[in-house]
This record gives structure tokens, sequence and C-alpha cells, in this order.
């Protein structure tokens, strides 16, 4: 049943009629054709690598060597024959079998707050509509039952361009993620914490299980007379809070359990320490992991939008990401989990080819890269190609919408599927009329 699979909804909505007398033998077949026709797979899990500002597609993953444009980056091999990376990032190059870069994506969005939008929701703001961030929207279809932890977890994320592209939407607060800070003792002692999740030490087991008990009596009566989405969506966070505060699962956040070598591959940093995080956190089912890598201490909560001084802006981030980013890669594939979690790196638009007279970059949404790697994907090659200026697209532009339904198709989801706004309109998954990459797709 690997490519047979049948979408979630579809079942608990038609798997219903059999409880009405009506006969599955007839649709069962007929639906898994359908569902195999499609390309829908197995659901997976999710890592977001998210780059907050923009980075620059010619530093990283679009080189222009010996072109103007190109400055002093040097492009390097990878691991792949013919693929060629900025040299900023040398052991990424070398898991270059694990990933896909696009190097075409395109918008007309040039502000950071509607590109973060959009790259972060697939749809551009419009009106009322309150549309979920990716990770709202992918937990909310890929959540695993038996997992004790939240569904979606977001890590250090900087939220000061766009707020509300980091929001549930119109799915309600319960598919909120659960934000997670790094906290430290040195500069290299990083660690991560849920606070809260103790219970006093004075309090008996019995007597907290009669208060959650009292709680729940008390819940009942009061949204008998008061339904609607912010009422349960109160009662699943609580009972997602309690849920954790019983679990060894929360254990995950502990990474002293890990060797210190290991540790020392991803990197001392916040963001290498939260990659780590996200290996042990979809280890143990979570269904989507964000980690942002939004600047450096000295830098500011924007660092990849590099303005000014771009050239060490973006070594210097790469150092940081280059480690990390190809570690988790490798973990992953040594603990069997790459085959079953999606990695995802992007921001919300790329950099001007032309270098300003600041030595710097410019916003830049035509032609510009983001990366997908792991599970769904057929990885070790390059989509689309640009002109020798990194100024054209001259093969296979690709949309917001058509990345959104690619990620989608590679989770295991139909992108067609939909989800009821709240102004009751159905909202696919990705916009009408989007199409995956099926060059992307295993």
């Amino acid at each position: 049943m690997d490519a047979v699979r049948i979408h979630r909804r579809l079942f608990g909505r038609y798997s219903g009629l059999s409880l009405l007398g009506a006969s599955m033998s007839g649709w069962l077949p007929r639906l898994a054709l359908q569902a195999e026709s499609r390309g829908i797979r197995p659901a997976r899990s999710c890592i977001l690598l998210w780059m907050s500002g923009g980075p620059s597609q010619i530093d990283t993953f679009d080189p222009h060597e010996g072109h103007a444009n190109g400055g002093p980056v040097k492009a390097i091999e990878t691991s792949i024959p013919g693929i060629r990376i900025a040299d900023s990032l040398p052991r990424t190059a070398q898991v270059m079998q694990h990933l896909a870069p696009i190097r075409t994506m395109s918008t007309k969005e040039g502000d950071h707050a509607r590109a973060t939008y959009y790259l972060r929701t697939g749809y551009l703001p419009q009106g009322p509509v309150q549309f979920p961030t990716l990770g709202s929207l992918l937990s909310h279809q890929l959540r695993q039952d038996e997992c004790e932890l939240p569904a979606f977890i977001s890590v250090n994320p900087f939220r000061a361009f766009s707020p509300e592209a980091f929001g549930p939407g119109f799915l309600g607060p319960a598919w909120s993620p659960l934000v997670v800070a790094d906290q430290r003792s040195s500069n290299t002692d990083i660690s991560f914490e849920v606070r809260n999740l103790q219970t006093a030490p004075r309090l008996a087991a019995a007597r907290i299980d009669d208060r959650i008990r009292l709680l729940n009596v008390l819940e009942q009566e009061f949204l008998a007379e008061r339904p609607g989405i912010p009422g349960s969506s109160h009662r699943q966070s609580y009972a997602q809070a309690v849920r954790m505060m019983r679990s060894r699962d929360v254990g995950a956040f502990r990474l002293d359990d890990e060797p210190n070598a290991l540790r020392d591959r991803y990197g001392r940093s916040p963001f290498g320490q939260a990659c780590l995080l996200a290996r042990r956190l979809v280890e143990k089912g979570v269904a989507f992991v964000e980690v942002a890598l939004n600047g450096l201490e000295n830098r500011g909560g924007a660092g990849w939008d590099s303005h000014t001084d771009n050239f060490q802006t973006v070594r210097d981030l790469c150092e940081v990401l280059d480690p990390a980013w190809a570690t988790l890669m490798s973990d992953l594939q040594e603990r069997g989990l790459l085959e079953s979690t999606l990695v995802v790196w992007m921001g919300e638009f790329g950099r001007t080819p032309v270098i300003n007279e600041n030595a710097g970059r410019d916003h830049w949404p035509g032609s510009w890269s983001a990366v997908l790697g792991g599970g769904g994907i057929r990885t070790g090659q390059v989509c689309g190609r640009t002109s020798s200026d990194g100024m054209e697209i001259e093969e296979s532009p690709v949309s917001v919408p058509n990345l959104m339904a690619t990620i989608c198709r590679a989770v295991g989801l139909d992108e067609t599927s939909s989800n009821q706004s709240n102004i009751g309109r159905p909202i696919p998954l990705a916009d009408h009329g989007a199409v995956p990459l099926q060059q992307l797709l295993t």
C-alpha cells in the first residue's frame, strides 16, 4: 500500500457509509486506484529551515562565478557531478545527493511582510480570510495520534515582519505552534526547555488528577452553552499540555542526552542545536518542526537582509547554516528517518544579482532559490536555470502555489483537498490551479 494511499479525510467520510448499510466493496478499489494515479504517498514529517530576511541565491545555490554579478563567490563541486554551489557551503555540498535546489522561484512580492506571508501560507493576504502558516496547515493533516508532543513546534521564530504569517489562521488556536526558545548557560552550552511542565512538588498525583477532573466538569458545563472554535481550541490545548506533562517524550528537549561529538558536528550555535532538536522531535513523531536562522547575535533578527556588506554577512551565516544542515541530513539518513522526513530550506525572496554601492544586495523576488530534500523528493538534481547574469529565468519558473503543491505531495497530501475558512469558504491546501513539480517527486 506504499503508493496506494487513501486520503485520511476521504476514508473517514466514505467509510461512514458502511454504517448506513452501503457496501464498501464498490468504491474502495476505485478510490485506491485514484489515489495511486495522483501519486499520493504515506504521511510524513516535515522540517522547515526558515531563513528570515531573504538569502542571496547567487551566494548560496546559484553562483555565477566569472560574471560581475557573482562577486567574489566561487562555485564548488558537490557530491553530484555537474551540480555546483557556492563555496560558503562546503559541507552541504557533500550531501547534495539528499537535496534538490530550485533555482527559479519567482514572485512579484519584494516587501518583507507580504513576501513572508506568501511563502509561509501559500496565499497572498485576502481581506478577511485568515490563512494558516505552513506548519499549522501540514500538522493539521499529518498529526499522529500516538505522539504525545504537539504536532507543530517552532524554534526561535522571528515574527516581526509578518506576525500573522506564523499563526494557525482559520484552523484555530489549537493548531498554533509550541514556540521554543534556546536557553544558554554559556556560549557553547545551549539547551531548550518547555516551561511550566513540572507540577508543584507538594501535590500528589491523585490530587492533580482530581483537579483536572474538576476542571473538565466545569468546562463542559460552560462550553455546552458556548460552542465554537475558541472553546474547543482551549480544551484541546489544555489536554495537550496535560498530555505533555505526563509524557516521557518531553525528554526530546534534553540535548545533553546526545553525544558531545554529534552536538559538535551540528555546531554549538542556537541554530545548530535547534536542528539537532528537530531531528529528536521528528523521531518522536512530531509532524512539523520549524527552525529559524534569523541572524547572528550582532546582526539582529533579519540577518539575511544583506543590503550592506552582503558577502561577509552571507559567509558568517553560512558558517552556522552549513554544518547544521549537512549534519541534519546525514543524521536523519543514519537513523532511517530521511525517507519519512521532508526538509525545506527557504526565505521570503532572494537578493538582487546586481551588487549595490554598499557591497550589498537588495530585495529580489524575480529569480531566487529554495531547496527541498529528504522524503518524497527525487534528490540529486537541480530544478530550473537562470541567465548568465542571474537576472532572468531561462527554464522552469516555479510559483509559490506550485511549490506548496509539491510540498503537499511530498508529505503524502492531496494539494486540492480543502479546509473550511473562517468565512465559510473552502480553501485548498495549495491555491487553485497549483501544479506539483513532477520532476522533483519520487
